[in-house]
This record gives structure tokens, C-alpha cells and sequence, in this order.
């Protein structure tokens, strides 16, 4: 079906008063809430430019908001809107006008912000009119000119010196109209009237924010006689012959040059074998440049990137040229704080970027297209693409899928406007190897109609459609958050049926010989998420899975001060908007000024492209070539050898280039020898670092790397002479609790099990261990001291803690006794009473300090942030860092800034150097670290970043365990061996004071 036809179709039932094409009255709907998808509008074609010059009309544009649809048409003809109207303003373009003071911006995941009622939308319909002058080159030639908006949002009508060119809707598709006949030499008037909600919008509910305007670029397109219109480009590569066929269809004839392959001037539409090309992939992304000129005419040639590959589903797989993929991918929205969806090319570039650097390999265009520059850089740089659809229709899910679009004939044009102008738009990038019909619709014969049309227009490119369970329309078996044992079983081949295929034999069998694609998974909402290495295991042993996309690449915040100047990153609800998603949109890898959250360095840990496996015992070193495509030849292997994080030796290793998807392994290297009789441990670190510059980052660039101990540290001896129990007055002789440590106004111990809630831990509707650790009390344990009794020896103070109301509580025992010149604490922590297998938040002591001593100092993992299931991006040595530089700021405060298995860290003051150094005492196990400046409790009542106030003092939790991270959020909770579970624990620390008197 052409544009057209579909707005012919439209229009017939519109005028017959076809149900819910028009008013209820039987009178046609206005444009913004029929079921058209434009009118006036240009066939949909790849984007490029036509041949001629470009004049970008983005700036300052004037402009005004009206709070109903049908607000004054007084701007559209000559001079625009008068320059005394108090109503008009400058609002700069691409832009959103709730971001520069014109209403608020409104954010909601499932729930529509208007009533379910399509496609109806309220009369309270904000409209923002635009106007701009501008003024046409000399000698430009008017016939033909194109007017082109790649982005607007969610429905407008566009009028040239006066003249109504059409209307639009689909907000993340390009929309062009025949300006020809309107334009004019010298100064033009452009108008544009843009509604904020539409029929358009009960397919955009994408769980984002609700951002209204031109948030893309708008462009006059000059088309001489003969231009080329559109072209496709059939570029395939056959693996076993190592050649490619380049075939392009033109809308005229045309001549296609390749000069670094040697053809010139060859007819576009002629199938070219090519006995030797290099072929594209997201490893190797191979491009060559060309022309494509008309065969006639004086317009100017259209510039070619070619890169040659063929996607094909074979045995199960995934495949490109002939090798299995797996995706490590990201689902992205486009972002910005401060600009919304209007992303510049640099912010495009930033992203594709750190997604290099950090190994990630695919992305998911969640859930619309992207700017067409961002697919460009994409081909550039190297990234699979999986390009979804603008459609989304999740709010219908709290109606039961009543009325759903997806599945109600009158929305077929709509449905099928937008998979073309996708499709059409971006079928000449290489990068996009997967087609995606949209996101979260339920499921309905309109999917079926999409899928068909998309499979005649391209047939190189598989389909995905997760959320019909039949699987129908898609080429992938797929889900959403499914657990890593879930993932497992698919994987094997082993899943239950859904239970839309289980009385369907050939349905099923068909879906059970698809390819596994998890689509969203392992949620990054807050400090998260866990178990990011298990997945990727998971992932990696099964051929019939293809890959995963993490939920999702960036926060979603928007810019804002306080009353006192200080700047946070506001959510849902922060505006006053209502209803809204809260919390929802800060869910990413990045926080919303594209600062990496200890998130990403996490995934960048898993999903490695090499692995390094050492083996100290067997002096073997196991390089895994992880890569689909690449060898190793452009990498170089480093080692390093430190002894309690002191730096003794380093060298290279000769690593050959390892095939893709192959191994090696080397001998350990010549080490040096090291010192007899008592020493500290000491770890072999290996790297795999670029050998020379790549587009996306530096020679020397870590890729990745392994650690192994080579030898354990000796215990230190204990000082001579009989154990002795501290000196009267260190400790509170009812409490037994510490009132100074030396010169150290150090308080403490008091049991730690509390944390600031994650946003993993407060889960998603029934998913909430939060919910399970209020219910338990843990939030308002109260403490009974038993007994405080003192030996020569030692001093031993026996205590409970437990809830209000309840009879399980927490046995403790604290032992004190002097060694030199620390005070040793062995702390005894035993559950008592009924747990019912509940898991705890973390297991542990706090003390506090004075606030001067912030100077942080540690030999543990680090540099950032770990927990139980999260720390693999975690290495061991010698770290510093002040106490500010140790918090994570999080959007939504929470628990947060843990360091792992910590052998010793010392709190210094740094004008004094006075302080105090906590290490493991004996045998005893390596703790988790967290010295923050405010207490947890505060940090778990703060709203944003600036509700923190640093205090007098600060709180230095010590840790012998946590409960694990997941993803709880949305999605499983983190997996058994990251539990909490209640147990007997034992911790045992030397508390020592630096710089001053010793421990009395």
C-alpha cells in the first residue's frame, strides 16, 4: 500500500463515519485525532541528500503555545506573527518547548497521560505554532524542492508562505512534502503548528518522557532535473568465496562508481560480481566509498558507503557472512539532559563511543528509530543494529488489550505508514541487520500485515516481535528478563511451551527452531545490576542464543536546580506531572550526563571479547578468542606482578592471533623469584590492550584482562607476651562500645544489617525483597545489651538486636583484646529465632569518625564500587581516594560506594596525618568497605543528590557480606549464591590509630 492509498483508505472511512475514524456524531475527525497517518506527503525513501544544495532551517524559530488543538491560525502567511505579540517568544529548533519554559515535560512507562479513548485525545491538547523566515539561495531551483522533518512530535500540519503543504504524524519517522510550487525566491514563511497529543500517540507509549516539538532537523532539499529519489543497495558477500554481488535499484537510471574496487560507471541496477571484497561486520566494519550519478540531467552524483554482508537464520543461528553472532547489546533511547530527544551528532558519536570502549557490540533502536546520523555512525564505527519500529501500544494493557491498535483493521495504515518510512529510510546501512516490528503491542493482524509487507520489501533481514507469543511474525524466539536458568534451559532446547503454541504442533515446532534473542534483560535502574556474568556465561555456551540487550544505555534525567542553585537530575513526578513513572526512567548504564555508572564498567567485565584464564598451578595462561569475526592480531598481552599492591615486575606475551571463536594456551611467564619467609600476597594481572589506534579509541586501550593470586600473604606473628584487654575508659563501660581509639574519635562498633534501599531491592510489584525486610523488622531492630564482662584477658559484650513485635532477633558477641599497639575486635553475629530463609541486606559493624579524616586509603578491589554479584569488574591492589570521590551519585540515592574483599584501608586526616587503619586480623576473611558522609538512614530518605549534607562525622561500614544486587527492578532477583542468607558470621579486625599515642 502506497501513502497515498492509505490516506485514501482513511478518508473513505472517515468520511463514511466508519467507528472511531470520526466523532461519534458521524462527523470526520480532525486531523490530529483520525486515523490518518499525513496527508500531502512524499513517498518514503532512504535518506541522503537528492542531488542538489540543503539549506538547514534549524535555529531560533519564534514561537507559541496554545492549550487547545484549534488556537488562531494567524501566523501563516507573509511577515508571520506580529512582532508586538506578547504571545510569540524565541524557542530554538530541534527542540522540545516543555525544555525551554513552555509547559512541562511528562514522563509515564505503561500508563497513557490522557484517557484510554482512541483515538481520542482531549481537548486540553497543548499546541505549540512555530514560524521562521528564511532565505532562499540565489539560484535556487524551486521545481522539485523537498521540505524535510526527520523528527516531530507527535502530530503537525506544516504551511509554506501561507500554503498548506500537509500533516504528519509519527514522531520518530522523517516526513517530507513538495515545497516546490510554494517557495520563492528571496525571503519565505514557514509555519508549523504541532499538536502534543494525537491518534499518533496510542502508539508511541515507549516509556519515556512525553516531549513535544522538532526535536529533529528540518531541511529544504533542492532536487535538480534527473536527481536521483531513492536507491537501495543489495550489497551480499559470499564466506566461502570470499567475493561480493552489488546490485542498487534506482528510481532513475544511474551509474555506479566504486573506484578502490575498480568499477566506473557500471549500470546501478545490474548485478556486479565482484570475485574479491572485504566484508562488513561490526568488528571489522569494512566500508567502501562510491557514486551513484544520474544517468542524465545535471544533478550532482549521491555518495555511497558500501559495506558487504548477508544476514542469514541458518540451523538456528544467527549468522552474518556465514559466522555465528552473538549481540552484546544495549537497548538505547535517545537522550539528553538538557535537550531531550534532540541529540546532537557529537552526543550520536559520544555514545557509539563508549559503547566500543566498553565491548558492547549491538544496539537496539528502543523503540523507534533512531536520527538517521546516528545508523551512519553506526556503519562508521562498527555496531549490529537491531532497528525497531515506532509502534508501541503498552498502555492498552491496563484495559484489558481492549481496543488495542494492533489488532483493529481501521489502524492498518497507520501500522503500515510506519514500518515503511522506517524500512525506506534506512535499508542502505549495513549496521541494521534485524528488523523490528515494534515493542510491547500485544499481539494482532496488523503485526502479521507489517511483517508480510516488510519480508516482500527485504528479504535480507530477519524480523523480531517479542510479545506475540506465537511467534508468527518474527524470526527470533524471544523475551524480556527472562532468569539465567530460564535462559539456560532455552538454550537447551528444554523451555516449556508458551502456552499461545502448545496445542499448535507446527507453530510450535517452528518456534522451537528459532534463534534466541533476549531483548531486554538485566535492568539498570539504580546500583545494578547483578549477575551480569552468569547471564553472559549462559549465553556463550548455547549456539541457539544470539545475544542480549541490556535495559537500558542512559538515564533518563532532566537538568534542574534547587532553590539553592544546586544542580540534580529530576524523574517522573518531579514536575508535577501527573499520572507518571516515578523512578522508571533512571534505569541505565550512564548517568544522565553520560558519566559511566559502575554499571557499564560491570558489563564491560562480562562481556569481554577475550577471555584470560590463569593458572598458577599448572602454569598455564588460556587466551579465548571471544570474537564472531576478529583474531587477536590487534591486541597486545601485558603482565604485571605486585606483591600487596606494590608494583615488582612486568612483560609482554607473545600471544599468536588467535582465530575467532578459537583458544590458545601459553606458558606462564618467567617470573621473578620471590623473597623467602614471611611476605604479603602477591598477583599476577594480565591485559589485553590495543596495539594501535582504532576510530573509537587509543592504542593501549584495555579490552580486557585477569588476575590470579600466585602466593597468599603469611599471616603476620601476633606481638609477644599475654593478651591483654584494653585500657579502662576506651570502652563505655555499660555499652562496651569504643568513646576513642588513640586520638581518634572513633564510636563504635554498632551491628550493621541495614543498607539504603536499591532500586533492585525495592523490586518491582511482588518482586520486592523490601517489602519482605520491612515486613521482618530489619529497618527497626532494638538493642539489648546482656552483659559486659571483663577479664585480664579481654573485655566480652554480649547483645540481641531484634524487631518490635517479633521473635527472631540477632545474637551478638564483641571481643576485645589488645595486640601492640591495636585494639583486635572479633565480632560474633548468630541468628536466632524463626528467619524463614530470609535474606538479609549485608552482615557487618559501623563505626563513626570525625569528618577531617577523609583521606581513604585501601588494598582491596577497587578502583569502583562492588558487590557480591557485580565485583568481577573488580581488581586487586592499592587504592586512594577521598571520601567524597568514594560515593556513587546516583540519581535516586541508595546504598552505594562498597569496596570488596579489602585487606586493610586506612582513614587519614590529611592535614595532620592522624587517623585510624582497620585491617583483617589472623586468618580472618577480607571485608567490604563503604565511608560515607552521611549516615544510611539519610541517605535512604534523600530524593535527590542534593538532599545529601555532608556532617561532622563520618560512617565507616565494615562488612563480612551483602545481599546480592540482581535486577530485580524489572526483572529476577539476584541468584541464590548472592543471597544473604541468615547464618553464623564472624568478623575479625585490627583497629589501629595513625599518627598518635597508640590504642588506650
Amino acid at each position: 500500500m502506497t501513502d497515498t492509498d492509505a490516506e485514501a483508505a482513511t478518508a473513505r472511512s472517515t468520511r463514511t463515519g466508519h467507528p472511531g475514524a470520526g466523532q461519534r456524531d458521524g462527523t470526520p475527525a480532525p486531523y490530529w485525532a483520525d486515523l490518518s497517518p499525513g496527508t500531502g506527503r512524499l513517498a518514503p525513501r532512504a535518506h541522503f541528500q537528492r542531488g542538489g544544495r540543503r539549506l538547514a532551517l534549524g535555529g531560533t524559530w519564534s514561537f507559541r503555545l496554545s492549550p487547545a488543538a484549534d488556537a488562531p491560525l494567524d501566523f501563516l502567511g507573509s511577515g508571520g506573527p506580529a512582532q508586538d505579540d506578547g504571545d510569540w517568544s524565541p524557542l530554538r529548533v530541534p527542540g522540545h518547548w516543555v525544555l525551554q519554559g513552555h509547559g512541562v515535560p511528562r514522563y509515564t512507562n505503561t500508563a497513557y497521560p490522557f484517557p484510554i479513548d482512541p483515538p481520542h485525545v482531549p481537548d486540553a491538547n497543548p499546541t505549540g505554532d512555530h514560524h521562521r523566515t528564511f532565505h532562499l539561495p540565489d539560484g535556487w531551483r524551486l521545481p522539485g524542492t523537498v521540505l524535510r522533518f526527520d523528527g516531530v512530535d507527535s502530530c503537525f500540519k506544516v504551511w509554506l508562505n501561507g500554503r498548506e503543504l500537509g500533516t504528519s504524524k509519527g514522531s520518530r519517522l522523517p516526513s517530507e512534502f513538495d515545497a516546490g510550487q510554494a517557495l520563492r525566491p528571496g525571503r519565505n514563511d514557514l509555519a508549523v503548528r504541532v499538536h502534543r497529543w494525537s491518534s499518533g500517540s496510542y502508539l508511541e507509549d515507549q516509556d519515556m518522557w512525553w516531549l513535544p516539538g522538532i526535536f529533529r532537523d528540518v531541511t529544504l532539499l533542492e532536487v535538480p532535473p534527473g536527481a536521483i529519489g531513492d536507491y537501495f543497495v543489495h550489497a551480499s558477500y559470499d564466506h566461502e568465496r570470499g567475493s561480493g554481488t552489488l546490485r542498487v535499484d534506482t528510481d532513475v537510471p544511474a551509474l555506479l562508481s566504486l573506484p578502490e574496487l575498480g568499477v566506473h560507471g557500471h549500470p546501478a541496477d545490474q548485478a556486479l560480481p565482484l570475485p574479491r571484497v572485504e566484508p562488513w561486520s561490526a568488528e571489522h566494519p569494512r566500508l567502501y566509498t562510491g557514486e551513484l550519478a544520474p544517468a542524465s540531467g545535471d544533478a550532482a552524483p549521491v555518495r555511497l558507503r558500501v559495506g558487504f554482508r548477508t544476514v542469514a537464520i541458518r540451523d538456528g543461528r544467527f549468522t552474518v557472512n556465514g559466522v555465528p553472532v552473538l549481540l552484546r547489546g544495549v537497548n538505547r533511547h535517545e537522550h539528553d539532559p538538557d535537550r531531550g530527544r534532540a541529540v546532537t551528532l557529537d552526543t550520536m558519536r559520544h555514545d557509539l563511543v563508549l559503547m566500543k570502549r566498553h565491548n558492547i557490540n549491538a544496539v537496539r533502536t528502543a523503540h523507534y528509530p533512531p536520527h538517521p546520523d546516528f545508523l551512519a555512525l553506526c556503519d562508521e564505527l562498527g555496531m549490529w543494529v537491531v532497528d525497531e519500529c515506532d509502534i508501541e501500544t503498552h498502555g492498552f494493557i491496563h484495559a484489558d488489550w481492549a481496543g488495542n491498535p494492533a489488532d483493529d483493521p481501521r489502524w492498518r495504515p497507520m501500522f503500515m505508514d510506519r514500518i515503511r518510512r522506517t524500512v525506506e529510510r534506512d535499508k542502505n546501512h549495513p549496521s541494521v541487520v534485524i528488523w523490528s516490528l515494534g515493542n510491547e503491542s500485544h499481539h494482532g493482524a496488523n503485526l502479521g500485515v507489517v511483517a508480510e509487507w516488510t519480508r516482500e520489501r527485504d528479504p535480507s533481514r530477519p524480523l523480531h516481535y517479542e510479545r506475540d507469543r506465537t511467534y508468527r511474525h518474527s524470526d527470533f524466539y524471544s523475551l524480556m528478563y527472562a532468569p539465567v536458568a530460564e535462559v539456560d534451559r532455552i538454550g537447551r532446547h528444554e523451555e516449556d511451551a508458551p502456552a499461545e503454541t502448545a496445542d499448535e504442533p507446527g507453530t510450535e515446532q517452528r518456534r522451537r527452531r528459532l534463534p534466541f534473542l533476549l531483548c531486554e534483560y538485566a535492568h539498570a535502574m539504580g546500583n545494578g545490576p547483578g549477575s551480569l556474568t552468569e547471564y553472559q556465561r549462559v549465553l556463550e555456551s548455547h549456539p541457539r542464543c544470539a545475544g542480549a540487550f541490556v535495559w537500558e544505555w542512559i538515564d533518563h534525567g532532566l537538568r534542574r536546580t534547587d532553590g539553592s542553585g544546586r544542580e540534580y537530575f529530576a524523574y517522573g513526578g518531579d514536575f508535577g506531572d501527573s499520572p507518571h513513572g516515578g523512578t522508571f526512567c533512571i534505569d541505565g548504564l550512564l548517568f544522565p550526563d553520560r558519566t559511566p555508572s559502575p554499571g557499564l564498567d560491570a558489563y564491560k567485565k562480562a562481556i569481554e571479547p577475550v577471555g584470560i584464564d590463569i593458572d598458577p598451578d599448572v602454569g598455564r595462561i588460556r587466551i579465548r578468542n571471544r570474537h564472531d569475526v576478529r583474531d587477536l592480531s590487534h591486541l597486545r598481552f601485558g603482565w604485571t606482578l605486585e606483591t600487596d599492591g606494590v608494583h615488582v615486575a612486568e612483560g609482554e606475551l607473545g600471544v599468536e592471533p588467535v582465530a575467532a571463536r578459537r583458544e590458545t594456551d601459553l606458558a606462564l611467564p618467567a617470573l621473578p623469584a620471590l623473597p623467602s619467609g614471611p611476605a604479603g600476597e602477591t598477583w599476577l594481572t594480565v591485559r589485553a590492550v590495543l596495539a594501535a589506534d582504532e576510530p573509537w579509541a587509543p592504542a593501549g586501550h584495555e579490552v580486557a584482562w585477569a588476575q590470579s593470586r600466585i602466593r597468599r600473604a603469611e599471616p603476620r606473628p601476633a606481638p609477644g607476651g599475654h593478651p591483654r584487654a584494653p585500657a579502662v575508659g576506651a570502652l563505655d563501660e555499660h555499652t562496651g562500645q569504643l568513646r576513642g581509639l588513640g586520638g581518634v574519635d572513633l564510636m563504635g562498633p554498632y551491628l550493621d544489617i541495614w543498607r539504603a534501599p536499591t532500586d533492585n531491592d525495592r523490586g518491582m510489584g511482588d518482586n520486592s525483597v523490601l517489602r519482605r525486610w520491612r515486613a521482618a523488622g530489619l529497618d527497626r531492630l532494638v538493642i539489648r545489651t546482656e552483659s559486659v564482662e571483663r577479664s585480664p584477658e579481654q573485655v566480652l559484650v554480649r547483645s540481641r538486636h531484634a524487631p518490635d513485635g517479633l521473635p527472631h532477633g540477632l545474637g551478638t558477641h564483641y571481643t576485645w583484646t589488645r595486640e601492640g599497639d591495636a585494639l583486635r575486635l572479633t565480632v560474633d553475629i548468630t541468628p536466632e529465632g524463626p528467619w524463614d530463609g530470609l535474606s538479609l541486606p549485608r552482615a557487618g559493624v559501623r563505626f563513626t569518625l570525625p569528618a577531617r579524616h577523609n583521606r581513604v586509603r585501601w588494598y582491596g578491589k577497587g578502583p569502583g564500587e562492588a558487590y557480591p554479584d557485580s565485583e568481577q569488574a573488580s581488581r586487586i591492589g592499592l587504592f586512594a581516594a577521598d571520601v567524597a570521590s568514594l560515593q556513587t551519585p546516583y540519581v535516586v540515592p541508595q546504598e552505594n560506594g562498597r569496596r570488596a574483599a579489602v585487606r586493610w584501608a586506612e582513614l587519614v586526616d590529611p592535614v595532620t596525618g592522624q587517623g585510624l587503619r582497620v585491617e583483617t586480623a589472623g586468618s580472618g576473611r577480607p571485608f567490604g568497605l563503604t565511608v560515607r558522609p552521611w549516615s544510611s538512614e539519610e541517605l535512604e530518605e534523600a530524593a535527590h543528590p542534593p538532599d545529601l549534607v555532608p556532617g561532622g562525622r563520618l560512617h565507616l561500614h565494615v562488612d563480612i557480606a551483602q545481599h546480592g544486587l540482581g535486577s530485580a527492578s524489572c526483572g529476577p532477583g539476584p541468584l541464590e549464591d548472592h543471597l544473604l542468607l541468615p547464618q553464623p558470621w564472624r568478623i575479625e579486625l585490627l583497629l589501629r590509630p595513625l599518627g598518635t599515642g597508640g590504642p588506650s
